[in-house]
């Protein structure tokens, strides 16, 4: 349902962990129409501080990327009203007088273990699950804070952004902390303020981050001098959409919450449902689910499987040894290996940093007695069929977690259009998978911004009956005589 017939574009910047991309919606009554106007690669930049070798984001290099797409954006439109800016969650910047002191860290380095240990030194973790719902990840931005801590590097900040805000902050110059980013922290309360108690026990500045903004708040039109480079007639403005690039996802697909779970795929799979209120359970502790702010205040009650990651790195790998194939390819050869593989644990955390990821999964299987993954294809099948495994056994216990009877099970994003995994999660779960939109977290943050500009109207449903409308989703039927006999439905029963 749409306020007026206007006909306007607004523009998403997408970053994600290993390519960034700016998207432009043109949006009028019956239509939405989405288009990649700009795609860029994202890599690590491997700095030597003085004692190590540390991983970083090229934030500067992300912000001329992303600028230059909103440039083509602007080229592209007749009346370009908004922008909205996702990315990855958990990591920021550290800033002076307005000034960033150095690039943020990648939430892939190494430094945080003692950060983890100094936080539950003093915290108990299953206090501190209480205290902000979090499922345990050693890069959270509590632990990273208290590592940063260690090294005196607080010392210097009076303030943080994380990397949505603080590209929100470089092209409107305001400065605010979007709720379903904050959320991802940890020092967000389960009440949804800043947990000051909590920092002042872990001796954290209190007021380094800046006040929460809501989501769907207008944070200001552009800078002059930024509306100019970019050589735009008239100034956006810049909206707070859902900026966890999953909590946008979530917000666009097209599912009925009260059945449905969710699988966010990309470099990582998030893995859950979507519930009114936080669950804050022991058993959801123990099972290490998190419950994260979505759009319009919903929780994301969700555990971080590794994801498409393991792929990837495996690919880059395979590449670097001058092994070419294009992937398509390699997932047909895939899906005729036989037998399949017996599966691997992907949230062990030998997988975690970039590396020789083939070499890694071997010495798995390896260190177990199991024939590991020789060929190319063989360590694509490998990955493919553990990665559904994963999928399968976090979807049946987040059903379990939530009380909820799962149904249907959605798969967004990247990982939509790999019919193998689509296909071998179906098979596992015995339930129908629903593949699709790709562009998920996209339509997320393009939607949240039109209804802030009052180009559609509704509630977080209507939103998506407009994305079930011009996206239908492609059906994943479990094929019985693979997979064991199974209820229709998983779920139903309180952990």
């Amino acid at each position: 349902m749409r306020r007026s017939d206007r006909s306007a574009q607004v523009a998403a910047i997408d970053l994600g962990a290993t390519s960034g991309r700016v998207m432009l919606a043109d949006i009028s009554p019956g239509r939405l129409e989405l288009e990649q106007v700009a795609r860029f690669g994202n890599d690590p930049v491997h700095l030597f501080d003085g004692r190590r070798t540390a991983l970083h984001w090229d934030v500067p290099g992300l912000f001329r990327e992303a600028c230059a797409g909103l440039a083509e954006a602007g080229r592209r439109s007749d009346d370009l009203v908004g922008i909205g800016i996702d990315s990855w969650a958990v990591d920021y910047a550290l800033l002076r007088d307005g000034r960033m002191l150095g690039l943020p860290h990648h939430y892939r380095d190494d430094r945080t273990a003692p950060g983890v240990k100094a936080v539950h030194a003093e915290l108990d973790p299953a206090d501190l699950y209480v205290r902000n719902g979090l499922q345990f990840l050693p890069f959270t931005t509590v632990y990273q804070l208290a590592a940063e801590k260690r090294y005196g590097l607080l010392d210097h900040a009076d303030s943080a952004l994380l990397i949505p805000d603080l590209l929100a902050y470089w092209l409107t110059g305001r400065r605010g902390t979007e709720r379903t980013n904050a959320s991802t922290t940890g020092l967000l309360g389960i009440n949804g303020q800043w947990d000051t108690a909590m920092m002042e026990r872990l001796n954290l500045p209190v007021g380094l981050f800046p006040e929460i903004v809501e989501t769907g708040s207008d944070l200001g039109s552009l800078l002059p001098e930024v509306t100019d480079r970019l050589g735009l007639a008239d100034a956006p403005h810049v909206t707070a959409v859902a900026s966890h690039d999953t909590a946008s996802a979530v917000a666009a697909i097209p599912m009925d919450p009260s059945s449905a779970a969710y699988i966010s795929c990309g470099t990582w799979g998030l893995v859950g449902v979507e519930l009114e209120s936080p669950n804050v359970s022991r058993a959801g502790w123990k099972a290490n689910f998190t419950n994260e702010v979505g759009a319009d205040g919903r929780i994301r009650y969700l555990h971080n499987v590794m994801g498409l990651w393991l792929l990837s790195e495996t690919v880059r790998h395979y590449q670097r040894d001058g092994y070419r194939a294009d992937l398509s390819e390699l997932l047909a050869q895939a899906a005729d290996v036989t037998p399949a593989f017996d599966v691997f644990d992907t949230d062990d955390a030998r997988f975690l940093p970039p590396g020789d990821m083939p070499g890694r999964i071997r010495d798995w299987y390896a260190e177990r007695g199991m024939r590991p993954p020789m060929t190319f294809p063989e360590m694509v099948r490998a990955i493919i069929e553990s990665l559904a495994a994963a999928f399968a056994e976090t979807v049946q216990r987040a059903a379990t977690l939530s009380g909820k009877t799962v149904q249907t099970v959605h798969l967004v994003g990247g990982g939509s259009q790999n019919r193998l995994l689509c296909q071998l999660t179906a098979d596992r779960l015995g339930l129908p998978v629903l593949a699709g939109p790709v562009e998920a977290t996209a339509l997320g943050n393009v939607l949240i911004t039109a209804r802030a500009h009052d180009l559609i109207d509704g509630d977080l449903e209507a939103m998506r009956h407009i994305v079930a409308d011009r996206f239908p989703p492609q059906h994943y039927v479990p094929r019985r005589t693979h997979v064991p006999p199974r209820r229709d439905a998983v779920g139903a029963g309180k952990a």
